[in-house]
């Protein structure tokens, strides 16, 4: 506090006590100068009085400076001075060229506001317009390439069924293997009960015995034309097995590089065994010229006669009667069996690993008879001791049965069933197992015999989605591809579902409640009838535990 006296009066003063309070605020600066000489700064004074505070209403408030809009005014002036001249007294100004213009009519804000929306509506309808016209033509153009893609695929799907026919009809027109022989047994057999159902349907007494009679005569001309044609088949096929185990045994050493590429080699032996090939076909060629065929039989003694045995003398002495035979001018139709001897004894020849080394490791039979009895089993049915890969062993076989011939025999004899549709399906599948590349075993247990038990008995011959019941056109795939194929772990569906089946990602979301309870139900029945087996046991523990598991 400070005091200081204050003039009252003329002659008067009055000590008053001045109290001087420090602001607890920033007071605003509100201007002032500075003297430009000593640089002192000098403000504009400013009330003391404390600025009453603002009742708290219980809410944030925040302050905002005010933004001051600074104005300026300037005069502008035309670079052109103009001026208007008007009618007066003494003058006249033509008013032809002169414009009467006349207010319009008042415009609202309501009136302008809608006028705007009803432009903007307008613009609204031609943008939605031209949209409409864009999307339907898109889909249009999407429809025109679906209509496209259905009739290039059902035509796709015509031309395969026709090749599958016209395969079919070759197939049983000129049989060459075995499965083509199963289906024309199977279709004598289809054949034989379509007549004995017409012949019990439309005849009774002694005319249907004469029936069945005719029929079995016409079944018999039938086996027996089936028969030569087999014969033929046997003789064509025969050859070419002996040049494909030739060919087998020529082949060059192959092995794979680190860096992917193939590196081939010749060894001694594999020389050896293409040089004995292509004599071999030489020697098996005919209507050769006479001079050719002598140079060949030359070419076969000098080959044989490295080697003295039993063998190569008989071989020489059959060539020296040939070639003796033919300098007397005798028919080529009477050498026939001459040379077909030459042929058999020098193919023999090539078989022995003595003489041909590359060949051991091809033959069937082991050099080393001690070899056989680690790998023989015995057939009761034609009782012939024969390795083990000659015996088809399904999954739930305990025993070993008959050999593959004998169940050829019986088969053509009795039930003349076509495996051809059953093989095709197990080997589909068993390719597309491989490409998933997941160590998958099970596919690989399962027999053609297992699979049609499983197509006939549990899948009911036809696709889960579709019914179809062509089995051409049924593939076998996972039910759940996360895991590998099983009994239990499968689904029968046509080419297309398959495709569409394996691109899913949730069954749940994608099949309803009642077909995934149909499925899981012929699950439970494949894996109850492959429970019974020993090979089967092991993995069907493990997808159990992996069940639970999840």
């Amino acid at each position: 506090c400070l005091g200081t006296s204050i003039l009252t009066d003329s002659d008067s003063f009055q000590d008053v006590v001045v109290t001087i309070e420090r602001p607890t605020y920033h007071k605003p600066f509100l201007g002032g100068f500075k003297n430009q000489i000593t640089g002192v700064e000098f403000h504009n004074a400013g009330s003391q009085t404390i600025p009453k505070k603002r009742p708290d209403k219980g809410i944030q408030l925040f302050c905002r400076e005010t933004q001051t809009v600074f104005e300026k005014n300037k005069a502008q002036q035309t670079r052109n001075t103009t001026s208007t001249q008007m009618t007066k007294i003494g003058l006249y100004v033509s008013n032809m060229t002169d414009k009467l213009i006349s207010p319009g009519k008042y415009l609202t804000a309501e009136e302008y506001h809608k006028r705007r929306l009803e432009a903007v509506i307008v613009l609204q309808k031609c943008f939605r317009r031209w949209h409409a016209i864009n999307v339907v033509q898109n889909l249009r153009e999407e429809m025109r390439l679906r209509l496209a893609w259905e009739a290039q695929e059902e035509l796709q799907r015509k031309k395969e069924k026709e090749e599958k026919l016209r395969r079919e009809h070759e197939r049983r027109l000129n049989p060459k293997t075995k499965d083509d022989f199963e289906l024309l047994y199977n279709a004598l057999e289809l054949w034989r009960q379509e007549e004995t159902e017409r012949i019990d349907r439309t005849l009774t007494g002694a005319e249907r015995k004469a029936a069945f009679c005719g029929l079995l005569e016409q079944e018999a001309q039938l086996i027996a034309s089936i028969g030569r044609h087999k014969l033929n088949a046997d003789e064509e096929n025969q050859q070419k097995a002996i040049l494909h185990f030739l060919a087998k045994c020529a082949q060059p050493k192959r092995w794979k590089a680190y860096d992917g590429k193939v590196t081939e080699m010749d060894t001694q032996y594999t020389l050896r065994a293409r040089e004995l090939l292509e004599i071999y076909r030489s020697i098996s060629m005919n209507d050769i010229p006479k001079d050719e065929r002598i140079d060949v039989l030359l070419t076969v003694r000098c080959t044989v006669k490295e080697h003295e045995c039993k063998l190569t003398q008989e071989i020489m002495e059959l060539i020296d009667r040939e070639v003796d035979l033919m300098s007397r001018e005798v028919k080529e139709c009477n050498l026939e069996g001459l040379r077909k001897r030459i042929c058999t004894l020098f193919l023999q020849y090539i078989k022995t690993p003595k003489f041909n080394p590359e060949v051991a490791r091809i033959l069937k039979v082991p050099p080393d008879p001690l070899k056989l009895y680690k790998n023989v089993n015995f057939c009761h049915s034609c009782e012939n001791y024969l390795p083990s890969s000659e015996f088809p062993v399904p999954a739930n076989s305990r025993t070993i049965g008959r050999c593959r011939l004998c169940c050829k025999l019986d088969n053509e004899a009795r039930r003349r069933e076509a495996f051809l549709k059953y093989k095709r399906i197990l080997e589909n599948l068993r390719k597309s197992e491989a490409d998933y590349q997941d160590d998958a075993k099970i596919v690989f247990l399962v027999q053609h015999q297992d699979l049609q038990y499983m197509i006939e008995n549990i899948w009911g011959s036809q696709s889960a989605l579709s019914a179809c019941s062509d089995l051409y056109d049924l593939v076998m795939v996972r039910w759940d591809k996360q895991r590998e194929w099983s009994p239990w772990n499968t689904i029968l569906l046509t080419k297309d579902e398959a495709d569409a089946h394996l691109e899913l990602c949730n069954l749940e979301k994608a099949y309803e409640t009642a077909f995934i309870h149909r499925i899981k139900c012929k699950h439970i029945r494949a894996k109850n009838y492959f429970a019974q087996i020993p090979a089967m046991a092991s993995f069907l523990h493990r997808s159990d535990n992996e069940a639970n598991a999840n």
